[in-house]
């Protein structure tokens, strides 16, 4: 039995396309493991949902990996992992890994001032999810927050380089390293496409390197100690499978910059929940 769970797939749930960072770091950490990730784009954002809708929603799309025979699930959505995640470990009968907890622990385990600085959505920043999450790793550590609705569409639309990224995230920087932060996790699974942008501009603003924490590597290096903890690790070539609720030519389009491969609609599979 210890066999048949060690080859089956580990499921990746999102409400739409950030997810796919999630995705693309664990392929990179644990190559031999073959994922199936699904994005709700049909009930596309969650931020702005309610914690009812949003477990509601968490729920059916848990459910539907679960039944695939998934052997863990990984939330790879800071608005799920912020109300659903205690809900989905009672209900299902396989580890359940968010993004929030191994972000913060990251930025943890990375300041070394004691300011951590989260860049979010509006949503997660009003969830209080990584202060309670940093306040429960370390008692040390001060947490500023700052939301960044515009970098979500900017990512999407693949505005990654050009005048108009770098005067935005300059802009949400600002008030973090006014702050004194030394370390900024990035609390959205978008904003590792702009990481290095990030990270220059916040060492111009604050002379200085500041350490910029990828919670979806995090998330990846944590993911990979439990498999190796339970014996779940699998050997061999991986994979993965992707499927959404809705627009699977857009999502297909898109999801190339994600995960820095070229994908055709071919590649994704348009399923009902």
């Amino acid at each position: 039995m210890t066999d048949q769970r060690r080859e089956a797939p580990i499921g990746v749930f999102d409400s739409g396309l950030g997810g796919l960072t999630v995705a693309r770091a664990i392929r990179a950490r644990l190559p031999s493991e073959r994922l199936i990730y699904l994005g709700d784009t049909a009930r596309v954002p969650y931020g702005t949902r309610s914690a009812h809708t949003v477990i509601r929603y968490a729920r059916t799309c848990a459910s539907h990996l679960a039944a695939r025979g998934v052997k863990m699930l990984v939330v790879a959505c800071n608005t799920v992992s912020a109300v659903a995640l205690p809900m989905l470990r009672v209900e299902l009968d396989v580890p359940v890994l968010g993004v929030i907890g191994p972000g913060a622990r990251a930025g943890v385990a990375a300041t070394r001032s004691h300011r951590v600085g989260i860049l979010a959505t509006a949503g997660t920043v009003g969830s209080g999810a990584y202060p309670r999450m940093i306040a429960a790793t370390s008692t040390r550590c001060e947490v500023v927050q700052r939301a960044a609705p515009l970098l979500v569409p900017l990512v999407e639309e693949g505005w990654l380089d050009g005048e108009v990224p770098p005067l935005v995230v300059r802009r949400y920087l600002a008030d973090l390293i006014a702050q004194d932060v030394d370390t900024i996790v990035l609390g959205c699974t978008h904003y590792p496409l702009l990481a290095p942008l990030i990270e220059r501009e916040a060492a111009a603003l604050a002379g200085a390197p500041v350490a910029i924490v990828d919670s979806a590597e995090a998330t990846a290096e944590e993911l990979a100690a439990v498999l190796e903890e339970r014996g779940l690790a699998r050997e061999g070539e991986g994979g993965l499978d992707l499927m959404v609720t809705d627009l699977p030519d857009r999502f297909a389009e898109v999801a190339s910059r994600f995960l820095g491969q070229e994908l055709s609609r071919e590649d994704v599979a348009a399923i009902d929940l």
